[in-house]
């Protein structure tokens, strides 16, 4: 009995000199695969960029909403400067 089966552990060795595993692949799958992932990406890219999308115009909203319309708007109100002219 081995010392790597008493405690159920694999030896270093076990893996070192275990066949080798080869696999074969047509030209044609390796093409669809590739082709695949890029489809895959290009969606996530297309998700990525609606969800950007909305994001800017939340964003553009929030600005809009806290800009004032005139620049020193809100000054010339306290200063009173409109009601006086005629």
């Amino acid at each position: 009995m081995r010392y790597s089966n008493v405690y159920n552990y694999p030896s270093i060795l076990d893996s070192f000199f275990a066949p080798t595993r080869v696999v074969v692949v047509t030209q044609e799958s390796l093409d669809q695969a590739r082709r695949e992932e890029y489809e895959k990406q290009l969606s996530v890219i297309d998700n990525r960029i609606d969800e950007l999308a909305k994001t800017r115009l939340q964003v553009e909203a929030e600005l809009k909403a806290l800009s004032p319309a005139k620049a020193g708007k809100d000054l010339d109100a306290l200063d009173g400067v409109n009601d006086n002219v005629e």
